[in-house]
């Protein structure tokens, strides 16, 4: 009887329900969020977007920093991190995208594709897709880690140069509520925590195969 992989089993089933337990917590902080003068209930919304979206670039941020290590280090383990890091954030990327839609028609009233925060980071959803993709088939940890640190860089680069056409200026910093400015730090805590979890549960998943 082989122990290894029943403990592996078990050990991700804990991990999936602490994490399933975060993303609802989360939903509770963001139904009870205050609401904004100018967007009303709509603001709650804003205020998990923009966790969520901030999640998903610390996922690539550190994705890049642990290639960065494995390729110094030359440790195995950096690189299963570069990889499994790579993932989280590209799964918290491409469920953000259609919550920035449902915004959108919510504050908007209607789609503005030609908004530069939402046509650069569309970009980087399908570079992100065909690059992790192609990734996993040559299955290269060192060539992993070398390709997060050129997307992370990319995309950091890009969303620093980026000009707003309807997106206002960090929304929530120039706040001058300091309930949606607490309520958003503890969405974007629970958020990171999430992208924690995510990512002890890929690198779960990963050992099971």
């Amino acid at each position: 009887m082989n122990v290894i992989p029943q403990r592996v089993s078990h050990v991700s089933s804990i991990r999936l329900s602490v994490f399933i337990f975060t993303l609802v917590l989360i939903g509770l902080v963001t139904i009870f969020a205050p609401v904004e003068k100018d967007l009303g209930v709509n603001a709650r919304l804003v205020y998990f977007h923009g966790a969520w979206v901030w999640s998903g670039l610390g996922g690539f941020a550190l994705a890049g920093i642990a290639g960065l290590a494995a390729l110094f280090t030359r440790q195995e383990r950096m690189h299963a991190w570069s990889k499994v890091l790579g993932w989280t954030g590209m799964v918290f990327w491409l469920t953000y995208l259609p919550v920035s839609l449902v915004v959108m028609q919510m504050n908007w009233g209607g789609f503005f594709w030609d908004e530069p925060r939402w046509r650069i980071p569309f970009a980087f959803a399908i570079i992100g897709v065909l690059l992790q993709a192609g990734l996993i088939l040559m299955n290269k940890p060192a060539l992993t880690s070398l390709a997060n640190i050129g997307f992370a860089a990319a995309l950091m680069v890009s969303l620093d140069r980026i000009t707003n056409i309807l997106h206002p200026d960090s929304p929530i910093l120039t706040s001058s509520s300091r309930g949606i400015q607490i309520f958003f730090f503890i969405l974007l805590a629970l958020s990171m925590i999430a992208g924690m979890q995510l990512a002890r549960l890929i690198s779960t998943w990963l050992r099971k195969t």
